[in-house]
């Protein structure tokens, strides 16, 4: 078990509770904590790795070396789980994951049933409860708490280091792209407490998003693979496009342009009636549907970030425990995929 963190107070102290029972090797790595996490850890029986502050903190960073020290603890283990700080992990869940990959030989990575711990908190934790909710089968990707098979995290590198997000996804599309299955199975995994209360943690998650899309599909198209051009397209059409050709167009149409504005309501729509499809709330399914499209215009801020830090040759590193991130320069040592194994 790897669980990574960084100042999750009392969140950590419940997903330690919950994991500590289940497996005999716990290893939680720290992204410089001031809370106290890394003791209470360790006061909870875990082995406990505090990230050296000199390099960037980051998940990928985080779990490549929380995979390695685990690795260490344990060498035959078959299966690794890794977890965020932020997750509660239900009972019976390492069995059901561990049982899935041992059925199916073809599947390198199982994730389960993800809920929030405070769906009606805020408006964004339900934003966030019906977002985790997925269909049982194969999938293309899925979110860092995963369970995975210890020999193809060592022999793929592990988290690539220089995606500032999305880098489980990237994980799973690189597996995908050898052949291997990623699956989620019907059975409860986590509880999840995103503790988002204010509108501009919303807007930072998306922008940071709309970077992790560019970056992503830029990286797997020099391998000749599309990933995430259906969302960047509906990023630059919903934040940029549409508005643009609506305003721009004024004078020459008579106003008639603003028209075009219409669609935002028009995809809205669509978009609450398929989650009504699915069970939920007609307020739920408005409230998601609005917030979904609202974000569009950080994610574009994000893209065009994205493509400003290319142009400027820079690496990001990630900061605070939202992952935001800012430009700075990173050696290309520290930007390859597994460079904290290699060390």
């Amino acid at each position: 078990m790897v669980v990574i963190g960084r100042n999750e107070g009392e969140r950590l102290r419940v997903c330690l509770h919950s994991v500590v029972p289940q497996t005999s090797v716990v290893v939680y790595v720290d992204s410089g904590s001031t809370d106290g996490s890394a003791d209470f850890a360790r006061s909870m029986g875990c082995h406990v790795i505090d990230l050296d502050p000199a390099r960037p903190f980051g998940p990928s960073r985080a779990r490549n070396e929380g995979f390695a020290a685990a690795l260490a603890l344990a060498p035959h283990a078959q299966y690794v789980q890794f977890l965020d700080g932020d997750c509660e992990m239900m009972e019976g869940w390492l069995e059901a994951g561990a049982a899935t990959l041992a059925a199916r030989s073809d599947a390198a990575i199982v994730c389960g049933t993800v809920h929030e711990m405070y769906p009606d908190a805020t408006p964004y934790n339900k934003v966030f409860e019906i977002e985790w909710q997925q269909p049982a089968g194969e999938i293309d990707a899925c979110a860092g708490r995963l369970m995975t098979r210890t020999a193809l995290v060592r022999e793929s590198g592990g988290f690539r280091t220089d995606l500032i997000a999305g880098e489980d996804e990237e994980f799973c599309f690189r597996l995908r792209s050898a052949g291997w299955k990623v699956l989620h199975i019907e059975a409860p995994m986590a509880r999840h407490d995103i503790a988002m209360t204010h509108f501009h943690q919303m807007w930072r998650r998306a922008r940071r998003t709309g970077f992790a899309y560019a970056q992503v599909a830029a990286l797997m198209s020099r391998r000749g693979q599309k990933i995430y051009s259906r969302e960047i397209f509906r990023i630059w059409l919903w934040g940029l496009l549409l508005p643009l050709a609506a305003f721009s167009l004024v004078r020459v149409t008579g106003g008639l342009s603003l028209c075009l504005l219409a669609g935002y309501l028009l995809v809205i729509t669509r978009i609450a009636a398929g989650i009504r499809r699915r069970g939920w709330s007609a307020r739920d399914a408005r409230r998601y549907a609005w917030m979904t499209t609202i974000t569009k215009f950080p994610a574009l801020q994000g893209v065009l970030e994205y493509f400003w830090w290319r142009l400027r040759g820079q690496q990001a590193a990630v900061s605070d425990q939202y992952y935001d991130y800012k430009l700075a320069g990173l050696t290309a040592e520290d930007s390859k995929p597994g460079a904290a194994q290699s060390r």
